[in-house]
């Protein structure tokens, strides 16, 4: 019988991407992990690899067409052997084998049999799998990179879909999710966040034609989804923004002597990469804002991994890449990897796994100046750090007036979460440990 495959499940709550290119046609005979698709999410432009090997019969989707998670994308034609049968087992997301028995195939024929358990007797031992593995192009990717083959691999995704935690127990590591301590068993799964709803209705347009000529640009999928986010984010979120200066005119200086020998190991030292280095340790004291609220349970669930996302401005709009375990890590060793991932973003190269996860985020708007700006938080985090463009400005030191170069901060946070106190003392740390870069680079 025909083999359909679906859009599978993209992580983090995505429920639907639009199509940028159909890489294959009708009757092309293609091979497993071929570039089947090209589509856009509200993280990234990714490529879905072909399932499996075989003829496509059907070709379901075009490009700018948006589908969601569970639809049919490219029907396969029918295929003899036994990777085509265990193909057809893995496509169907909703299907699951019965946790009595398992599907193998041997010898041309197909059995059931009980699963094999661990010595305890309590967990089920993953058997080897033959055909395709059903799993997101990201955690492939993450397999590619922690030496993991997918068919050793015990998955406990939908459907027997292997996920990124799967391969990183299957590696050795603890799983992405793992904080200092085992989650609750009375914590539910978050589900996805429902759709903004407002208390009003927009009124509808007037007819501009009849004072000129106009033209209509439809939105693009990233623009449509920034647009729901903010408006959601806007609604659910009561915003407050806290406002203060750093003077970073030592910070400058060192990075200023320091340009030529950093350029000498491949890296451009930035305000950037300091600027998450003192949020990160700023975090450390202040883990509040380092949370998520979940509103229906009453609770706040407060991260112990500091991943901080970067706002970076692309030509398809504006895509918060994520750098993890910051607190932990040089600002050297950020610097290099803060270059090479927005340069990904900017290529529409950036992986999904590297757009989301993140705990706080930091947008500079340095570059393009202004005098300040008060971001909007990106839900589900609870704060947003903003930054302009630093001046040099007069001011009074030791009886003194001198030229100093002052940064300005805004602190935007939920105030369901924080008070204004909380908040002006959160952005004193990171103030105070951008005013001593000294201290900030031995991680204090």
């Amino acid at each position: 019988m025909p083999r359909p495959f679906v859009l599978p499940d993209l992580g983090e709550g995505l429920t639907e991407a639009e199509i940028v290119k159909v890489l294959v046609r009708e009757g092309d005979v293609i091979q497993e992990d071929a570039p089947l698709l090209e589509v856009e999410t509200d993280k990234a432009t990714v490529e879905i690899p072909s399932p499996m090997s075989g003829r496509v019969e059907t070709v379901h989707v075009s490009p700018n067409q948006t589908v969601r998670v569970g639809q049919v994308l490219v029907t396969f034609a029918d295929a003899t052997g036994s990777s085509g049968k265990q193909a057809a087992d893995t496509l169907d997301p909703t299907r699951r084998l019965a946790p009595e028995t398992r599907t193998t195939v041997g010898n041309g024929r197909a059995r059931q049999t009980a699963p094999q358990t661990s010595a305890a007797g309590r967990e089920p031992v993953a058997a080897p799998r033959t055909g395709s593995v059903p799993a997101t192009p990201a955690t492939r990717r993450l397999a590619r990179e922690l030496g993991v083959d997918l068919h050793a691999v015990r998955a406990s995704g939908p459907g027997g879909r292997v996920t990124d935690a799967d391969v990183r127990e299957a590696a050795g590591a603890a799983p992405a999710s793992a904080g200092a301590g085992a989650a609750s068993p009375k914590t539910a799964a978050p589900s996805a966040p429902a759709r903004p709803l407002t208390t009003m209705s927009e009124p509808p347009l007037p007819r501009f034609e009849q004072w000129g000529e106009v033209e209509r640009q439809p939105l693009s999928h990233l623009r449509r989804t920034i647009a729901e986010r903010m408006t959601l984010s806007a609604n659910v979120i009561p915003h407050v923004t806290h406002f203060d200066r750093a003077d970073i005119t030592d910070l400058d200086a060192l990075i200023t002597r320091n340009l030529d020998a950093a350029r000498a190991q491949g890296v451009t030292l930035t305000l950037t990469g300091f600027l998450l280095k003192a949020a990160a340790l700023a975090l450390r004291e202040h883990p509040q804002f380092n949370a998520s609220l979940d509103a229906a349970a009453g609770e706040l669930i407060v991260k112990r991994y500091v991943h901080l996302g970067v706002a970076v401005a692309a030509e398809r709009g504006l895509i918060v890449p994520v750098i993890r375990d910051v607190d932990a890590r040089p600002v050297v060793e950020l610097a290099r990897e803060l270059a090479a991932l927005a340069a990904r973003v900017r290529e529409g190269k950036a992986a999904l796994d590297e757009l989301r996860g993140g705990t706080f985020t930091v947008t500079n708007i340095g570059a393009l100046g202004g005098t300040g700006a008060i971001p909007i938080i990106n839900y589900p985090e609870v704060a947003i750090l903003g930054v302009a463009r630093a001046r040099q400005e007069p001011v009074v030191r030791d009886g003194q007036i001198v030229p100093r170069l002052l940064l300005p901060l805004s602190l935007t946070f939920d105030h369901r979460v924080a008070d204004g106190a909380d908040g002006a003392r959160f952005a004193s740390a990171i103030v105070r440990r951008l005013e001593h870069p000294d201290q900030l680079l031995l991680g204090l």
